[in-house]
């Protein structure tokens, strides 16, 4: 654990040297020195570089990549399955449509990210409530994943047609740049602080639901014997969860794989208690999305989407686990 605090703000560190301003490490020691000390100017380009843009960049790309994993880990106790991801019940694909048809009315970015966020909580709830009706009396879980497979091809078909009615010269780009997910339109202080605030707000009920989620993976009946009230924790569970995905869904846009590989592999070096699994899984996650960042804005001469980013990374490292048989489990 403590090892990856410092790993996480040494790459905090080096992350505020890398992009087209060449910034030395000096002279970043210099700026936050100032900083620190109220001695800092607003004229000075390295102070305007460092706190201005990169600073609010990295923390958002820090508490994204806590927030994808955590909820991951979770969703993956609940529904004791490690190739479960956060979008499992269509929270990506319900944010995307709401984010594209507020890019397709040229609404304002406050409107994109707010329709962003409800159309992704509203698919989640529905088929919480679609799990509820129907599977009284069975497997919830079992209903609640084939509901979730259902809204998220019904929304993929929504995001399809806003796609083919928008402008080709205007939203369509748009809509095509967001879905890709990227930090470069929303780094800044007031998406810091809101993320922040949800995280604060849905990792710390994960956090205090550990124990509980320890239980659910072991079936539910074994929970209920532990006094564990099922029902009540998996909503629990699937709302902070689902906070989470959506806050950085309508914020960032789509960034896949993080929830589904960091959880994977702090499971194979820590276990599966959560007591451990799931702290780790925070500070993991912001470490890989912090590296990621950083690749993605220097390895080509522009900035690559992060998003495409984690694709290309994560779909390969999760065929190697699995070809080599290390998927460890309870």
């Amino acid at each position: 654990m403590a090892g990856l605090v410092v790993a996480l703000v040494a790459l905090a560190a080096v992350s505020l040297t890398v992009g087209t301003y060449d910034v030395s490490l000096p002279e970043m020691g210099r700026v936050l020195w100032d900083w620190l000390t109220g001695s800092s100017t607003a004229h000075d380009k390295a102070t305007v570089v460092l706190l201005t843009i990169r600073a609010p960049r990295i923390l958002l790309a820090a508490l994204v990549g806590a927030a994808l994993a955590a909820s991951g880990a979770a969703y993956q106790g609940m529904f004791r399955n490690p190739m479960v991801s956060p979008d499992i019940l269509g929270v990506s694909n319900g944010a995307a449509v709401g984010a594209a048809l507020a890019l397709l009315l040229g609404l304002p970015s406050l409107v994109v990210h707010g329709l962003s966020f409800v159309c992704g909580l509203g698919a989640v709830l529905l088929v919480m409530a679609v799990a509820r009706a129907v599977g009284k009396g069975g497997n919830t879980l079992t209903v609640m994943i084939l509901a979730g497979v259902v809204m998220s091809s019904t929304f993929s078909a929504l995001l399809s047609l806003v796609k083919y009615v928008a402008d080709p010269d205007d939203a369509l780009p748009q809509i095509t740049y967001w879905l890709m997910g990227s930090f470069a339109r929303s780094g800044n202080d007031v998406n810091v602080l809101v993320l922040a605030a949800i995280l604060v707000v849905g990792g710390g009920a994960l956090l205090l639901m550990r124990w509980r989620i320890n239980a659910l993976s072991f079936g539910e009946e074994e929970a209920r014997t532990l006094g564990v009230d099922v029902k009540r924790t998996r909503t629990v569970v699937v709302l902070a969860a689902t906070l989470l995905t959506s806050a950085t869904v309508c914020l960032c846009g789509t960034i896949g794989w993080v929830g589904l590989i960091i959880p994977h592999i702090v499971r194979l070096v820590v276990g599966p208690n959560y007591r451990a699994l799931l702290p780790v899984s925070l500070l993991g996650g912001a470490c890989f999305m912090l590296l990621v960042d950083d690749v993605a804005r220097i390895i080509v001469p522009g900035e690559l989407p992060v998003g495409v980013l984690t694709a290309l990374i994560g779909a390969p490292l999760f065929i190697y686990m699995l070809v080599k048989g290390r998927k460890e489990w309870l």
